[in-house]
């Protein structure tokens, strides 16, 4: 088969070093420009280069909406789109071009979790499995016939970072078996049940932000989710920005005020968290390392060289 690609960062990337390990002729490359974005600016392995480096035309576009990249794609006359990352809607016009259609290799498990960042929202969301589906496309975002789905599980202590890296080893066997089962004719693709679907914003700064409100094991996965080198989860301390980098919920239950600096325990000190902390019925976190305004990472302890005052959601 003669296949085109939309894809960016590091998904697009190994979408498209598998996709040149099949037998089937890469005819086109469509990647976007790079992003100042601070989450399109890690796993920022670069599509457009590794085109190149294998003399495969690309092209650069934030949207695919001009004359220019039609005529290109009809000049290409692929049989199959394969789509990984692709950060806006593709139109009809492009998707059901090739005879075989459009293959879209998403990050999660569909239904749950169309959209942005679906491992990071999975692990705040305390699931068990995350993984990676292939399926056709459609008009509606994620929501086409599942063709190949393969999962991981999530452990305990594992971060977004871990989860990341275990899931994007599965583009190369994914892309390989669904390229398989399109080039033998196969139609008979697994509709998604949609009233299990849910989708998901990009992220922002604000989608950081740590809420002491929150039960301390919310808050425990919540740093977990936004582990190095994804943006860190933060709070406020003194009126100065103070991000988390490793907590654990307490052993102890302690009462108080949501976001107390309270005492050391272990290798930390317990903030106390949860809406009804002032019952004293629940656990706190122990933050254990942190990162200052300045860039500097420290323990906890050393941070919090005294008890007292409050972390808060804002200056």
């Amino acid at each position: 088969m003669r296949v085109a690609m939309f894809g960016y960062q590091t998904w697009g990337h190994r979408t498209l070093q598998a996709l040149l390990k099949t037998e089937h002729e890469v005819v086109l490359v469509v990647t976007h420009p790079k992003s100042e974005h601070a989450y399109e600016k890690i796993w920022d392995d670069s599509v457009a280069d590794l085109a190149a480096e294998h003399g495969v035309p690309v092209l650069l576009r934030d949207r695919p909406d001009d004359e220019e990249l039609m005529s290109r794609l009809k000049e290409a006359e692929p049989d199959l789109i394969v789509a990984n990352n692709w950060r806006t809607w593709i139109p009809p016009e492009i998707f059901t071009l090739p005879r075989h259609g459009t293959l879209n290799v998403h990050d999660s498990l569909l239904p749950a979790y169309a959209g942005f960042s679906p491992i990071i929202w999975a692990l705040i969301n305390d699931e068990k499995e995350v993984g990676v589906t292939a399926h056709m496309m459609n008009e509606e975002l994620d929501a086409g016939d599942i063709v190949v789905q393969r999962a991981v599980p999530v452990g305990p202590a594992d971060t977004a970072t871990d989860l990341f890296h275990r899931t994007v080893e599965l583009i190369d066997p994914i892309v390989h078996e669904s390229l398989d089962f399109i080039a033998a004719g196969r139609t008979d693709f697994t509709p998604q049940d949609r009233s299990k679907a849910c989708f998901f914003h990009k992220r922002s700064i604000e989608d950081s932000r740590i809420d002491w409100h929150w039960p301390a094991e919310d808050i425990e996965r919540f740093v977990r989710a936004q582990s190095d080198p994804y943006p860190n989860a933060f709070t406020h301390h003194k009126g100065k920005r103070l991000r988390v980098l490793k907590a654990s919920v307490s052993k102890g239950v302690y009462g108080g005020t949501p976001g107390r600096v309270f005492i050391r325990e272990g290798d930390g000190v317990v903030i106390v968290a949860g809406a009804d902390a002032r019952r004293g019925r629940a656990h706190g976190l122990v933050i254990e390392r942190v990162r200052t305004d300045d860039g500097s990472d420290l323990p906890a302890t050393e941070y919090f060289r005294t008890m007292g005052g409050y972390l808060t959601d804002r200056p």
